[in-house]
């Protein structure tokens, strides 16, 4: 086997859809393994890494986001979420528990095939850029984001980002001052057409608010112009 594909763990009850993912998968390049529920993700892992999780929301026993919530504590694996709820409020709730992305069932496979490819390719782009040694630390008030260890710091104590906040927050700080609407940053951070009620980028705005802003209600850092977009500005005075 190809020890440099990169790996895929598909959680779903169905067995046909995990046939079908599977072979799929496989066939554009990827090893992929793929479990029923909770339980047999949590055998899986003990004995092998993943690059990127898709997992059903619908699950027997323990369901996909409480399973989600685990794997961003213990792991912070990117996450792909697969449901049959497509209502606007699942979608929220998913994001909000730290998925990098949410694909609503049914789905093209080409579709699902293109959010992977996003997905990995935003934690490629974040690792190559901290490589770079000259920028490799960009700071804000207290804080540090550190990309070569893709953690951000506020005086020495680190505070978990999920791919897509880290990703967010580095466009931020570096496009400074400067009003970036929704349809660039969807852009920037997932680099496929979207749909034009994609509330991803707000969903991750307000994560992030809440981890860096002290009132994330009267934000000083990452601000809303309304009509228009989002305003980072670095200094908190």
């Amino acid at each position: 086997m190809n020890t440099t594909k990169q790996r895929l763990l598909v959680v779903d009850d169905e067995t046909e859809l995990r046939l079908l993912l599977k072979s799929y998968l496989s066939k554009e390049g990827y090893d992929v393994e793929a479990v029923e529920d909770g339980a047999a993700l949590d055998r899986y892992l003990e004995k092998h890494t993943v690059d990127l999780v898709i997992l059903d929301l619908m699950l027997p026993g323990e369901d996909g986001l409480s399973i989600g919530r685990r794997l961003r504590q213990q792991k912070n694996l990117p996450i792909i979420i697969l449901s049959a709820r497509g209502e606007e409020l699942d979608r929220i709730v998913g994001l909000e528990m730290g998925a990098d992305d949410y694909l609503t069932k049914p789905f093209n496979p080409r579709e699902l095939l293109a959010r992977i490819r996003s997905v990995l390719r935003r934690c490629k782009q974040s690792s190559q850029a901290s490589s770079n040694k000259e920028i490799s630390l960009l700071t804000f008030g207290p804080f540090i984001l550190d990309l070569q260890k893709h953690k951000l710091l506020k005086e020495g104590i680190n505070i978990p980002l999920t791919t897509g906040e880290f990703t967010l927050l580095q466009i931020f700080l570096s496009h400074p001052d400067r009003v970036l609407n929704r349809d660039t940053l969807l852009e920037l951070t997932k680099g496929y057409d979207h749909s034009p009620m994609d509330r991803s980028i707000d969903v991750c705005v307000g994560r992030l608010r809440r981890k860096i802003e002290t009132n994330p209600a009267e934000p000083v850092y990452l601000r809303t112009v309304w009509g228009a977009g989002y305003i980072f500005s670095h200094d908190d005075e």
